[in-house]
């Protein structure tokens, strides 16, 4: 069991993918800064927003189609591959890297901050569970972040249904991740060049609706998933706002880089 510990908790509401990104970097600085305690935020997207991993190639992405269809497009500071940002919810942690619940290897914090994932998922009433690989990842890459779990990501059915990725940067980590509440998991098929199945990524990943037959709002599953990271990692959180310096960071952030096509198609 974790010594209790106090976190702070955003819940950003719904912004556009530049300034999603450029907040999450914003409260990395403030982290190492020692500014804010460790801090858990939930968030949506408005528009809709296909984010790519920090090192995939800016070319899967078909910026025509994105453009038809209203999506933005941004670069995560994060691995991981392609993921359509839209009827989900998004959460981010960040805390100092000798922080017991994220100390270690990547592998070992995504098992720890997954029981809490988890625990929030059976609050909601999704019965999941953490996938498990040898080292942690799987050979069968594409551009879709959703068709294969690596190690203790979370599935319902043999399906990927929360995907998550981190980075570990002076001192501090960053890990966010991203939990399909409704729709059709298949739609960013359309916005990448190499037009993914559609069949196939359904096959592989799912969404909440899916897995129970109803729909949960954003705001219901951020206090579950909440609950369950209370419960799990011995937490109390204590509902906040960015403070100024934050804000001040995150508008650079955005401007300078998160915005900037420099930034997003930069490979």
């Amino acid at each position: 069991m974790y010594l209790h510990s106090t976190w702070r908790l955003l819940n950003t509401g719904h912004l556009d993918g530049a300034t999603n990104m450029a907040i999450d970097e914003a409260i990395s600085r403030a982290v190492q800064a020692n500014l804010v305690p460790p801090t858990l935020r939930f968030f949506g997207w408005n528009p809709a927003c296909l984010s790519l991993g920090q090192a995939q190639p800016g070319a899967d992405v078909d910026r025509d189609a994105c453009r038809a269809l209203g999506v933005d497009v941004v670069r995560r500071p994060t691995g991981g591959r392609a993921i359509l940002h839209t009827d989900e919810l998004t959460y981010s942690v960040i805390a100092p890297d000798t922080e017991p619940r994220v100390v270690g290897t990547i592998v070992d914090s995504y098992r720890r901050l997954s029981e809490g994932l988890l625990r929030g998922l059976m609050l909601m009433g999704v019965p999941t569970q953490q996938a498990e690989r040898p080292d942690g990842h799987d050979s069968d890459a594409g551009p879709v972040c959703f068709e294969v779990p690596s190690n203790y990501e979370i599935v319902f059915g043999g399906k990927k249904l929360v995907g998550s990725a981190q980075m570990r940067k002076s001192g501090v980590v960053l890990q966010h991740g991203t939990l399909p509440l409704h729709g059709d998991i298949a739609r960013i098929s359309q916005c990448l060049v190499s037009r993914p199945d559609p069949d196939r990524v359904r096959q592989r990943a799912t969404t909440v609706e899916a897995a129970i037959g109803r729909v949960i709002a954003l705001e219901d599953a951020a206090r579950w998933m909440a609950q369950g990271m209370v419960e799990t990692l011995n937490l109390d959180l204590q509902a906040g706002d960015l403070i100024d310096q934050e804000r001040a960071w995150t508008e650079e952030l955005r401007r300078e880089k998160y915005a900037a096509d420099e930034w997003t198609y930069r490979l």
